[in-house]
Order: structure tokens, then sequence, then C-alpha cells
């Protein structure tokens, strides 16, 4: 394996970890104006998430970094082609993240409101548009003999992309609704079961519809990097199973499989893109590869060494925050945001 294919990779794995952690920050987010109707429960809410969201996102600011280092080429090429929804999503970052923060800093009725909605508006922005984004990945976008996206925003916003912005969206708000009933309990708990049963159909209807899709509206049949076999078949799968479990209020379970299936959804892409980054809907051979856009060897060599020293640091770390927030958020917990 060359230093190409592993940075390939390891910026798929650091994307993979991004949309499972990160996704069911943005349920819940999206989850909470309507499952809590009064402050107390609307701050256990945001609580569940409280300690976890910003290091969740340390993987997306990781991801971008690692894409930059190791394939400029990729990294301009997407920044630049895909620079207004990407600002959307940066925007609606920063509001949810001003939004933690800034809530209970007053008691008013209005801006607590207010910054509720735009974390409800900073997690539906983004759990929408990546599902649109990587959609257009494996679809094609017009990329020319130069590497320059030469197509308009309306490019992206293509039936398949949008079908991929709804798997998504729901898979996200599926994702949230389950970590809400391991967090907490009682009404809130149940509440968030029952909203977990209603999303899943629809969650599971348009991940089929969008997997059939894909079939027809990208090269997946004629152009394989790696033929992903039945991890396609798996997401589904799993997605299913995660129905079972939620009616039988497993819901352990039911967040293994949903977490399986974000897994899956995100490996089944990679595995369809490799070696290529992005593919040019204006020809094959104008597609951008690992190879293409790569950095030099001495710097994927030096960017390797960094990163096995301090990436087991980083998964040590996160993992021993989420040991010690493990415990369910209740009305006796003392309430930080």
């Amino acid at each position: 394996m060359d230093l190409n294919t592993l940075w390939f990779i390891l910026i798929a794995v650091l994307y993979i970890g991004y949309f499972v952690l990160e996704g069911f920050d943005f349920g819940v987010g999206i989850l909470m104006p309507f499952l809590a109707k009064d402050d107390r429960r609307r701050r256990m809410i945001i609580n569940t998430i409280g300690p976890h969201w910003d290091g969740n996102e340390v993987w997306l600011l990781t991801a971008g970094g690692a894409t930059f280092a190791a394939f400029p080429g990729w990294y301009a090429s997407l920044f630049s082609g895909f620079y207004l929804p990407l600002f959307l999503i940066l925007i609606a970052l920063i509001f949810r993240g001003v939004a933690f923060e800034f809530r209970s800093k007053d008691e008013n009725p209005r801006w607590r409101s207010f910054w509720d909605w735009a974390i409800f508006a900073g997690s539906l922005v983004p759990a929408l548009l990546w599902g649109v984004a990587f959609a257009n990945f494996v679809r094609g976008v017009p990329i020319d003999a130069a590497q320059n996206y030469v197509g308009g925003f309306w490019n992206l916003l293509n039936p398949f992309a949008l079908l991929g912005g709804l798997v998504s969206l729901l898979g996200f708000i599926l994702h949230g609704a389950i970590f809400l009933t391991l967090k907490t309990e009682g009404e809130l708990a149940d509440k968030a079961r029952k909203a977990a049963w209603r999303v899943w159909p629809f969650s599971l209807a348009v991940l089929v519809a969008y997997t059939a899709a894909a079939y027809f509206a990208t090269d997946i049949l004629t152009k394989l990097g790696i033929n992903p076999g039945p991890v396609p078949i798996g997401a589904v799968l799993a997605l299913a199973a995660a129905g079972w479990f939620i009616r039988q209020k497993m819901d352990g379970w039911a967040f293994v499989m949903t977490a399986i299936t974000v897994v899956f959804s995100m490996a089944t892409i990679f595995m369809s893109l490799f070696p290529r980054v992005m593919v040019s809907s204006l020809g094959a051979d104008l597609s951008l590869t690992v190879y293409n856009t790569a950095s030099s060897p001495y710097t994927l060599t030096v960017m390797s060494i960094v990163a096995l020293i301090f990436v087991p640091v980083v998964l040590i770390y996160q993992g021993w925050s989420y040991w010690v927030f493990r415990k369910r958020v209740t009305t006796k917990t003392e309430l930080e945001y």
C-alpha cells in the first residue's frame, strides 16, 4: 500500500468518525425544539451533547486539514467548487456553537428561544448539505482539465444529490433520537423513542431509494475502485434491524445499528470512489484521483509519522471524555448549558 492510498483511507476514516459522532449531535439539535417545550427539558437535551459536540467537530477539522496537506489539488477543487454549500455549513456550525454557549447566559425567554432555533437551524443545514455534497462526489460534477470546477451552484442541487441530503438528514435525526433514549430517562426518553420509531420508516425508505438510484445516477456499475460488495446492503439491513430494536426498547443495540449504517454508507462512497476523490462529469480522464492531486512523497511521509504519534493520543482522550460523561442526564443533574 502506497502513502497516497494510506492517506485516502485515513481521510475516509476521519469523515466516517465525524458523521458517526457529530451525526447524533445534529439529530439532537434538530429534535430539541419539538421534544421539549419547557426550558428545563430543553436544557437537559442540550446537556446530553454539551460535553461532546466540540470534540466531535475536531474530526471534521482534522479531515479538512489532512485533505489540504495530503491532497491539495482535491482541497482546492472541493473548496472552490463547493464554496457556497461549504460556506453555509460553516456559518451554521458557527451559530450552533455560539448558541450552545450563549443560550443560558440570559433567562429572558425570547433570548433562549432565539438560540434554541439557532441550534435547530445550525444542526439542520449541515445534516442536509453534507449528504448533498457526498452524493455529488460519486455522481460527478463539471471539472475541467485544469482541475477547476466549471459548474454553478445549481449543478449541485440535482435530484440524486437532494436524495442524498434526505438520507443524511433523516439518518442523523434517527441517530440523535436513539442517542437521547440512552442519555435521558422517563418522559423525555419515551418521547425520543417515539420520535425514533416515527422517523425510522422514512429513513429506511430513502436509504433504499438512494442505494437503488446510485446504480443509475453514477458509474458504480462500470467503474469501481474497490467493489463494495455487500457493504451497501449491510447498511440497509443494519437500518432495518434498528427499527426492530427500537420497537423492543433495546436502545443500545438500536444505536449500534444506526452507527453501523453510517459507517457502511460512508465506506460504500469511499470504496466506490477510489482511486478517485472527485468524479468529473466532463470525462473519466478528468476526474481527480489520489495521484494527480497528492502532495510530494516527503510530505506524505512526514504526515504519516506525525499521525502515528498523535492520532492514538487524541482517540484515547476522546474515549476517556465519553466515559467520564457516560451517565444519563436527569431532572436532578446539575445543568451546565
